[in-house]
C-alpha cells in the first residue's frame, strides 16, 4: 500500500524521482511523494537547474507542474532551458508580479505598503495559482522574495508553515529555493522542511571552479552523507555520489594477470594477482610508463580491456614511446582493448574522476586500469588532506571489482637520495621501486619488488633497459651494493652488464 490516513492525515509511502539520476543515487531512490523540500546555495550553485529538472520529471510523467517565480522572469527561464536544451512546454511558469503590471501601483509590492498587506497580498496569489492549475508538483522561487516582505523571523516563519499546511491537504511535492541571502543561516526552514539539500560553488585559486552538493537533512530516510561533486553542463547537472566501496562487491577469481614479460613476472613471483594494486615509484624518465604500458598492452593481446588515466602526458606523447618500445599502443585503442584518457586536473573534480573511473569498469568491462600518475591525481585536489582518503575509496572498490590497478607516483630528483610527494606505500599491494644508478660512466636502470602482500616474490635488485625489443629485465645485480640510493659501490669483475642499457622511458 502506497498511501495510507491516520487520524485524518495523509501519510504516503511512495517515492519520487528528483529529476537528477545522482541525487536520486545519493538518496537512495529518490524524494518522498507530497513533502516539502528546500534546496539552498548561493546564486550561481545550480539550485534552479536542480529544481527545473524535478520538474521536467513529472512533466514527462504527465503530471502537472508549476514553477512560480517571485525573482525571476519567464523569459529568463526559458532562456536557460533552451541552452539546457529543455522544452518547458509541460510546466506552467507563473511570474507573480507580470512584467507588464510590474509599474502599476495598484499591482506593484512596494515597501510603501504596510508589510502585512504585502506578505498577503503575495500568498494569496500563490495559493490561488495553486487551485487553479492543481499540480502534483511545485517549485517556488525563491524565499529570500517571502523573507525581505515579511520582515521579522516570526512572522516569515509563519508564513511558511502556513504555505506548508496548504500544500499537506493536496496531493503535492513542493521544492522551496532559498539564495541564503539573509544575514545568518536561517535553520527555521531546516526543521520546517522535510528534507534539505545545500549547494555550493567553491572558488580555487587556479582552474575550473568546484560545484558539490551535500544532503543535510531528510525525515526518515537513509541517504549517503558527505559532500559529492558536481558540475553543471548542457542538459543538466552531473552529480556524481561520494564512491562508497563497502556497497560494491563481485566475486571474481584472484589469478595472475601476466605482464607479457616472463623475468618481470619472475621478479613479482608469479605476477600480479587481480583485485590488486600495484604502486610504480621512481623518478621522472625512469621507465614507470613504460611499465605500466607493457601490462595494458599484454591484457589487449589477450582480449581484455584496460583504461589508461593519462594526467600527465597526451596521446601523441604515449603513442610515440609505445613505438619506440616496439609496443602496438595505437592498434589496441582503436580495437577499443585500451581506452586512453587525458584528464585535465585544473577542470576535473575528483568526485567525476572517480565516476568515470567506476563507469569503466562498470559499462566497459576494463579489467586493468592505469592511473599516471598520482602527482597529477593531487593536484586535482582542492585539499590534498583527503586524497589518501579519496584513493582508498576508489581503490578498494576497484579491488572488489577484481581489476588490476596500477599506480604511478614521480618522486623528486633524479640521482641520489629522492623525496616522495605523496606516501601511500601502505594503500599499494605491492610496490616496485624504480632507480637511476650510474656504472662506468653510463646511467643504467634497477627494479625491485620492495613490497608484496598477496605472496611470495623476489627480494633481488635487477637492472632493466627500455628499448625497441621492449622491457628487458636483466639478472640480480649481486655485486652491487647502494643501488636503491642511486649511488652503489660495484665490487664485481669488469665484465659488463646489459647492453643496450640506455633505452627510453
Amino acid at each position: 500500500m502506497d498511501a495510507q490516513t491516520r487520524n485524518g492525515a495523509r501519510i504516503s509511502e511512495a517515492r519520487i524521482s528528483s529529476g537528477n539520476a545522482g541525487l536520486d543515487d545519493i538518496l537512495g531512490g529518490g524524494l518522498d511523494a507530497d513533502r516539502m523540500y528546500l534546496y539552498e546555495g548561493k546564486p550561481g550553485t545550480g539550485k534552479t537547474t536542480l529544481a527545473l529538472e524535478f520538474l521536467l520529471e513529472g512533466a514527462r510523467n504527465g503530471e502537472r507542474t508549476l514553477y512560480i517565480s517571485l525573482s525571476e522572469t519567464e523569459a529568463e527561464l526559458q532562456l536557460v532551458a533552451s541552452r539546457h536544451g529543455w522544452d518547458l512546454t509541460g510546466v506552467d511558469i507563473f511570474e507573480l508580479v507580470p512584467p507588464e503590471t510590474a509599474l502599476d501601483p495598484a499591482q506593484e509590492l512596494t515597501v510603501l505598503h504596510p508589510v502585512e498587506v504585502e506578505l498577503g497580498e503575495t500568498t494569496k496569489l500563490i495559493l490561488d495559482r495553486v487551485s487553479d492549475v492543481n499540480p502534483s508538483r511545485v517549485v517556488i522561487d525563491s524565499l529570500s522574495e517571502l523573507r525581505l516582505l515579511a520582515q521579522s523571523s516570526l512572522r516569515y516563519r509563519r508564513q511558511v508553515l502556513a504555505l506548508k499546511h496548504f500544500f499537506a491537504s493536496r496531493r503535492c511535492t513542493v521544492v522551496l529555493l532559498d539564495d541564503m541571502s539573509s544575514a545568518q543561516d536561517d535553520l527555521q526552514l531546516h526543521s520546517i522542511s522535510h528534507g534539505v539539500v545545500l549547494l555550493e560553488q567553491l572558488a580555487i585559486e587556479y582552474g575550473a571552479e568546484r560545484r558539490r552538493l551535500r544532503v543535510i537533512k531528510m525525515r526518515g530516510m537513509e541517504f549517503r552523507g558527505g559532500f559529492h561533486d558536481m558540475k553543471i553542463r548542457k542538459g543538466g547537472l552531473d552529480v556524481y555520489p561520494r564512491l562508497v566501496a563497502a556497497e560494491h562487491h563481485t566475486a571474481f577469481v584472484g589469478d595472475f594477470t601476466p605482464s607479457g614479460n616472463a623475468e618481470l613476472d619472475k621478479l613479482l613471483g608469479g605476477g600480479l594477482e587481480r583485485g590488486t594494486n600495484a604502486l610504480l615509484i621512481g623518478s621522472a624518465g625512469v621507465g614507470k610508463s613504460s611499465l605500466a604500458l607493457t601490462y595494458a598492452i599484454a591484457a589487449a593481446q589477450r582480449g581484455e580491456r584496460s583504461a589508461f588515466f593519462a594526467f600527465d602526458e597526451g596521446r601523441g606523447t604515449l603513442e610515440a614511446r609505445a613505438r619506440t618500445l616496439g609496443l602496438e599502443l595505437e592498434s589496441a585503442i582503436e580495437s577499443g582493448h585500451i581506452i586512453l584518457q587525458q584528464i585535465d586536473p585544473a577542470e576535473m573534480s575528483p568526485g567525476e574522476f572517480a565516476a568515470i573511473v567506476r563507469r569503466r569498469v562498470e559499462e566497459d568491462k576494463v579489467r586493468v586500469v592505469v592511473i599516471d600518475s598520482l602527482n597529477g591525481y593531487l593536484n586535482a585536489m582542492p585539499d590534498g588532506r583527503f586524497l589518501i582518503l579519496q584513493m582508498h575509496e576508489l581503490l578498494t572498490f576497484l579491488g572488489q571489482q577484481g581489476i588490476l590497478s596500477i599506480l604511478i607516483l614521480a618522486q623528486h630528483g633524479l640521482v641520489g637520495p629522492a623525496d616522495t610527494p605523496l606516501d601511500i606505500s601502505y594503500l599499494s599491494d605491492a610496490v616496485l621501486m624504480l632507480r637511476f644508478f650510474e656504472h662506468a660512466g653510463t646511467v643504467r636502470r634497477a627494479l625491485s619488488v620492495v613490497k608484496k602482500r598477496s605472496g611470495h616474490h623476489e627480494h633481488t635488485i635487477r637492472e632493466f633497459t627500455l628499448s625497441s625489443d621492449g622491457l628487458v629485465v636483466g639478472p640480480p645485480l649481486k655485486d652491487f651494493h647502494g643501488v636503491l640510493t642511486g649511488s652503489p659501490s660495484y665490487t664485481g669483475s669488469s665484465e659488463p652488464l646489459l647492453h643496450g642499457s640506455h633505452g627510453t622511458e
